[in-house]
This record gives structure tokens, C-alpha cells and sequence, in this order.
């Protein structure tokens, strides 16, 4: 969840100003910059400063945003150096403070270390070196690892050769990049269970949590596997694997650039991203079929056999992901007739699960880093089921560690609470569940193409829906007091309604629950008192007849008890208009593929009413966009 960066570039030499040469410090605050949306609590920069400027470590370092960071450094400047580390601090073990920032520094001060993830058994660690004298400065796992790595280094007097030694030593997930001041013109990297990838540049390379940090610079990059050390200089990259053995690291090039990453006018990176949402569906549906119109999906890599002897699918995910998977269970379950589970991955390795050869896991994550997701994953294959990821981001762990992946393509999504890459979990899995009712032949070709049609229109409805937004924006701010809000659904209509109030906690941080339409009577109505307003996910009337006419049921049941009730209908829908305070109208179109249109006012909504309440809607308190952590 936090941000690295790591640049080495050509230094100066006596012929060439410091000036036509990239100074380390800028380029990886630039890095870091970009790396925000991850989430974070305090920032620090290390760089090795050489020639003329002297020779060590230099450290800046700042509790709190970025700003204080770069304040610090306009006070007191760093020295020209081109090797340079820095990152973004989410904390797990110690407070956010100035001396719990990264970089931390070894005994001697010649060690910077910056580090993502926990270190699980940095308490034992700990004890032993201060049985030997070693004095902390702060309360981190961290600091352990610099420690190590000094000592490590004074024995071997190789950088690479101490954190291949320290790296066997650690248990849990880390990424790991140090620098030592005997080495300039070097940076050390490791990584386990825990994102870390490198750009490729010309007299420069760099380290990244992801390729968003180097973008600027270079869209050429190297993904690294599973307990592996890298070793970068200006013009050479070697890998190793923990036991010391060389490996080659997959190489592959990022089709989209730094323009991407950028509001580009809007006033938030979430209002950018909620506006992308028409080219993410589309982008997703691009070269999905054949001439004939049959879906192609040559990116699973899973043998068509296989998938006809599934059984059961398992779709395991968190947060706004597994409400993709909820949404997706109902259609996949109608086009396929095979029994789908959805569970949170956190939960999912801890109950015993009962899957086997004949099940297909679907892992669903943005940005393929979801450390309870990847453990999920990992105990699924060792139980033998086939596991097919569902990710946003090429190179990522996930995805590396299943048997198949289906990408998204959505593109960068920087905003930490999803919502482009929502819209794009589904229409993958809407492909999945076509495809598999296509091999399996539970479908008719006609069938399949006139789905594939309708979900080829909804891009150009999403449009329309954000076209007429201004109804919604203005109930917003209208509500920017609020202190409650529920949300209701059925069927398609329940996973909406539980990440529209996701949305409203993880933006406005007020109380929001999102209930099943038919549960109302069961115990929640009892929150209903008046004044208290209450969304409802309206199914389509030109559907499934008695789930339209229950849910307008519950829409005079909570009426009658005092709830200002705003209710999302499709247009045409009058049957809502005798019991409904607002109406928020989205276009027509079929009850499987309706949430793709029903979420976005509730997008719009929630963010639009926490920007009224002055909160930084890109970066909420206590959120991060990765969460690499268990």
C-alpha cells in the first residue's frame, strides 16, 4: 500500500554540468507524486551524495503529506546525487512520526533502507540486536532490516550478497530497496509477496510499487518474480533469486503513458475516473471475438476441457471487488447454470474451503497486489483448483501466480476508492460467464452475440447517464449535513446497493448500509424514522415482472414510515413516481446488465457530497489503494 521509488542515473562527469544530468532527489519526488494515490501517512527521500558534494547519506523525511516533505527539502536541500530512494509511509508498526518515516539508516549511517509490507518476525529479530547493543531510533520492523543489512554488509562488503542474506532471514511481505554509502551509483532491491517492478531508461534505471512512479520517463519495464533481489546501475539490471541463483525477469512495455495519470481538467481523480467510465467498458469489450462473432478469450490459457468439467465456481476478492463478483454471480449463474460462490479472500483460506480439480476460482483484484487475495489464491491451488484472475494490472502478482488471466482495461485507476475499474471487473466477468455458456453449450450463438451486443451499447449509456448528472450533484450537496443514509436492492440490484453505501463510507465517512430489498422486514426496517433517506435500486419493469413489483412494495413500506426515499428507475418507469421524493433515471436496458448504469449516480452521489464537505476525495483517511498487507 505504500509508495517506492528508486532511481540511479548517469552521474556528472568533469566535461558535463551537474545541470544536463537528472538530479536522483527530483526524480523520485516526481515518483513519489505520482505514487500518492496509494495512500500514506508520512514521506521520506534518501540520495547518496558524491563528487564534489562530499560522500554519504543524505535523509529528508516528513510526517504527513508531501507538501511538509517538500517544504523541508526547499529549507534545507538535499546534495546533487544521481542515486536516489524514496517512498510513502502507510503505518503498521509505530505512529506516523518524523522518526517512523522512511528512509531508516543502519548503526554506522552508511545503510538507508526503504520498505513496503510487514516484516512478521522483526520482534525476534529485534530482541537479538539489542542484545548486542544496537540502539533504535524508532519503533518500526523496518529499522531491523537496516540493522541487518549493516552488519550483513560488513561481512560480505557487497550490497547484493547482504540483502540475499538478510532476504533469507525475514518472514512475511516485504519490499525491500537499500543504498550504502560505499557504493554510489547502486540500489538493491527485493521483493516477497509484495509488488516491486523496475523501468528500463537510457543511462537510467528505476524501482517502483508500480510503473506509475517511472512513467514519466520510461514506459519500458521489467516485472520481477516471486523472492527475488534485484541489482540496478544507470546501465545494467541483474536479477537473483533469495538462494543467490541468476534468473531473467519478464520484460514488457506499458501501453499507456503519464498523460493517463493525470485529471486531465477534472477536479478530482476520481471525477476523471468516473468520467473514463464508457472507454473502460469498451476498452474491455475491444477484441474479445472472432470474424464469426465468437467470444475469443486467448488470454486464459486454460484448455477448454477443463472449464467444460467445472462444477462450481469460487469467486474470491475485497472491498468494491467483491461486489463485482456479487454482480456477476447472478448473471453466470443464469447463462451457465453452474453454482457460483462469492467470498471475501480474507476469509475465504481460514473457513476450510471445499474446492477441488472440478472448481474454478475467480480472483478479482485492480491492482493484483491484494496480499489477502493473493493468499487466497495461493491456498486454492494447493487444494488443486484451477484459479483465473480478473486484474487491472499487467506484471502483477496475482495474475503471475494463476493459472490464467483476463484483463481489464481500464487503465491507470489513481483515485484510492475504485470506481472505473468496478465497471470493468464486471464486463470481464460478463465475458467469462458468456464464454464458459459458450464452450459448455449452454447458450444458442444468437443468444451469446445478442448479449454481446447489449453490453457493446452500454458504454454510449453510461455517457448518457453522466450527461445528465446535474440532479444528481445537486441532491448532493443538499445532503452534505447527512448523517445517515441506507441503500436497498434485489437481485442485481443487493450488490449495488451495498457499494453505492461503500462509496458514501469510504468518501464522506458517514454511516451507510446497503441491505437486500427483501430483508427489509426482517430486522432493518427499524431504522426507518422520518426524514431518513434511503436509496433504492429499481429492477426494470420489462424484466423479471414480480421483482419490479416487490421492490416497489418496499418502496411504500419505508414511505409510509417517514423515509425521503430517492429511487433509481430505469426511463419509462412510472410505477415508482407516486412513492418516490427524487427519481434518478438511467436508460433502459436489460436486468443483468442493469448495475452497470444504476452505480454510476450512486458514484456521482457520494462524491459529490464529500467534496461538499471539503474531504479530499481522492485520498480518504485510513485508506490505501493496494493493500499489500493481511
Amino acid at each position: 500500500m505504500c509508495g517506492i521509488v528508486g532511481f540511479v542515473g548517469t552521474p556528472p562527469s568533469s566535461s558535463a554540468p551537474v545541470g544536463d544530468h537528472p538530479d536522483g532527489a527530483g526524480v523520485v519526488l516526481d515518483g513519489l507524486r505520482r505514487l500518492e494515490y496509494r495512500g500514506y501517512d508520512s514521506a521520506g527521500i534518501a540520495v547518496l551524495a558524491d563528487g564534489a558534494s562530499g560522500a554519504g547519506i543524505a535523509v529528508r523525511k516528513r510526517a504527513g503529506k508531501l507538501a511538509n516533505l517538500e517544504k523541508c527539502l526547499a529549507d534545507d536541500p538535499l546534495p546533487p546525487s544521481a542515486t536516489a530512494v524514496g517512498h510513502t509511509r502507510w503505518a503498521t508498526h509505530g505512529a506516523p512520526t518524523d522518526e517512523n518515516a522512511h528512509p531508516h539508516l543502519d548503526a554506522t549511517g552508511r545503510v538507508a533502507v526503504i520498505h513496503n509490507g510487514i516484516v512478521e518476525n522483526f520482534a525476534g529479530l529485534k530482541a537479538e540486536l539489542l542484545a548486542d547493543g544496537v540502539v533504535f531510533a524508532s519503533e518500526t520492523d523496518t529499522e531491523v532490516v537496516a540493522h541487518l543489512l549493516g552488519r550483513a554488509h560488513e561481512e560480505t562488503g557487497d550490497l547484493t550478497e547482504a540483502m540475499l542474506q538478510v532476504c533469507r532471514r525475514l518472514e512475511g511481505a516485504f519490499t525491500l530497496l537499500a543504498v550504502h554509502a560505499g557504493t554510489p551509483g547502486t540500489i538493491v532491491g527485493a521483493r516477497r509477496n509484495s509488488p516491486l517492478v523496475v523501468g528500463l531508461g537510457e543511462g537510467a534505471n528505476y524501482l517502483g510499487s508500480d510503473v506509475t512512479a517511472f512513467i514519466s520517463s520510461t514506459r519500458e519495464a521489467m516485472e520481477l518474480g516471486q523472492d527475488q533481489v534485484v541489482t540496478i546501475t544507470a546501465d545494467d539490471v541483474e536479477v537473483r533469486c533469495f538462494d543467490g541463483s541468476p534468473a531473467q525477469g519478464r520484460r514488457f512495455h506499458v501501453d499507456w503513458d503519464a498523460a493517463a495519470a493525470e485529471k486531465g481538467g477534472y477536479p478530482s481523480f476520481m471525477a476523471k475516473e468516473i468520467h473514463d467510465q464508457p472507454r473502460a467498458i469498451a476498452d474491455t469489450l475491444l477484441g474479445r471475438t472472432d470474424a464469426a462473432g465468437h467470444l475469443v478469450l486467448d488470454e486464459m490459457k486454460l484448455d477448454e476441457s477443463e472449464l467444460r468439467s467445472i462444477d462450481k465456481i469460487v469467486v474470491i476478492s475485497c472491498g468494491t471487488s467483491a461486489y463485482a463478483g456479487q454482480v456477476a454471480k447472478y448473471a453466470v449463474e443464469h447463462w451457465c447454470r453452474i453454482p457460483v460462490e462469492v467470498e471475501y479472500a480474507h476469509e475465504f483460506r481460514y473457513r476450510d474451503p471445499v474446492v477441488n480439480q472440478r472448481t474454478l476460482v475467480v480472483a478479482i483484484s485492480q491492482s493484483g497486489e491484494t496480499m489477502d487475495t493473493i493468499m487466497a489464491v495461493r491456498h486454492a491451488r494447493e487444494q488443486g483448483a484451477r484459479v483465473l484472475a480478473i486484474c487491472n494490472t499487467h506484471g502483477s502478482t496475482i495474475p503471475r501466480e494463476s493459472d490464467a488471466a483476463l484483463y481489464t482495461h481500464a487503465g491507470p485507476e489513481i483515485a484510492v476508492a475504485s470506481t472505473k475499474a468496478f465497471l470493468a471487473q464486471i464486463t470481464a466477468c460478463y465475458l467469462l460467464g458468456l464464454y464458459l455458456a459458450q464452450i459448455r453449450g449452454n447458450k444458442y450463438a444468437d443468444e451469446i452475440a445478442d448479449v454481446l451486443q447489449q453490453l457493446h451499447e452500454v458504454p454510449a449509456k453510461v455517457q448518457e447517464v453522466l450527461d445528465g448528472l446535474e440532479q444528481v450533484r445537486a441532491l448532493a450537496r443538499s445532503m452534505a449535513d447527512t448523517r445517515s443514509v441506507l441503500f436497498l436492492g434485489r437481485h442485481v440490484g443487493y450488490p449495488v446497493a451495498m457499494e453505492g453505501a461503500l462509496k458514501l463510507k469510504e468518501l464522506a465517512y458517514i454511516h451507510a448500509e446497503g441491505f437486500a430489498a427483501g430483508e427489509l422486514k426482517h430486522g432493518p426496517i427499524a431504522l426507518i424514522e422520518p426524514g431518513q433517506p434511503v436509496f433504492v435500486v429499481v429492477p426494470s419493469p420489462r424484466g423479471r415482472d414480480s421483482l419490479h413489483a416487490k421492490i416497489v412494495s418496499n418502496i411504500q413500506e419505508i414511505r409510509a414510515r417517514g423515509a425521503r426515499t430517492i429511487v433509481i428507475a430505469e426511463d419509462g418507469d412510472t410505477d415508482v413516481e407516486p412513492y418516490a421524493d427524487t427519481v434518478l433515471r438511467v436508460p433502459q436496458t436489460s436486468t443483468l446488465l442493469s448495475p452497470l448504469l444504476t452505480i454510476v449516480p450512486l458514484q456521482v452521489f457520494a462524491c459529490e457530497l464529500a467534496t461538499a464537505k471539503g474531504l479530499d476525495v481522492d485520498q480518504p483517511r485510513n485508506l490505501a489503494k493496494s493493500v499489500t498487507v493481511e
